[in-house]
């Protein structure tokens, strides 16, 4: 069981880190489930862990902690893949549950999600923060009280049409399938330097780089 810790300086401000028992790594994909909302912007998260979850053979396909996991090692990790299926308003349901039975501390968790506010085929990586307006974030931090862990935000911005909601629950057009493409593969590979260790070398490598379609694009010529 994750023990509270007290901080290293008394304040009445700070956060109570946890400590606990497991090795494991907890890579959670958010969206939402069935086949109405398969390739839709609001299941970047969870298409992504889908990806990573095929480059390393792992299959997604055991369903517990409402939700569909895999189990297997990345980057000489143990990992435990989860795929919520308790619709994105409740994902922290399926997070808190899959922490609490392997006892898996915050700072074992990988979060990824969509994050309109953001361009296409970007991504940011962050070691704690707010939920910035992402209900499947806020959920899970309202589960997990404590903001200190991994998330990777994948860029699909800006909003077409005017309505956010209608545009997250829309899918990819044909024109952006191939930058969507490279940012899942950008995501996977991030998730693996995560699990290296190799935070700050993620982060300086995703957070400061365009979208996939202007890295590869050939300079133009009279």
């Amino acid at each position: 069981m994750c023990r509270p810790v007290a901080p290293r300086v008394e304040s009445a401000d700070e956060d109570v880190m946890m400590s606990c028992d497991s090795d494991r790594w907890l890579v959670v994909g958010l969206g939402n489930p069935g086949a109405g909302y398969a390739d839709t912007w609001h299941n970047m998260g969870r298409i992504a862990v889908s990806v990573l979850a095929e480059r390393h053979g792992l299959l997604l396909s055991k369903r517990r902690f409402q939700g569909i996991t895999a189990e297997g090692r990345i980057s000489s990790e143990r990992v435990l893949l989860l795929q919520p299926e308790t619709f994105m308003n409740l994902s922290g349901n399926s997070v808190a549950s899959a922490m609490a039975y392997y006892d898996i501390a915050p700072e074992r968790l990988i979060v990824l999600y969509d994050d309109f506010d953001l361009p296409l085929g970007y991504l940011r990586i962050r070691n704690q923060g707010s939920a910035g307006g992402h209900n499947g974030m806020k959920s899970i931090l309202n589960h997990v009280r404590y903001e200190h862990f991994l998330r990777i935000r994948i860029g699909i911005g800006p909003v077409r049409g005017g309505d956010s909601v209608a545009f997250v629950l829309s899918r990819f057009p044909n024109e952006d399938k191939e930058t969507v493409s490279d940012a899942l593969s950008d995501a996977a590979d991030a998730v693996e330097l995560l699990l290296a260790g190799e935070v700050q070398r993620a982060m300086e490598r995703f957070n400061r780089k365009g979208p996939p379609q202007l890295r590869l694009q050939e300079p133009q010529r009279d």
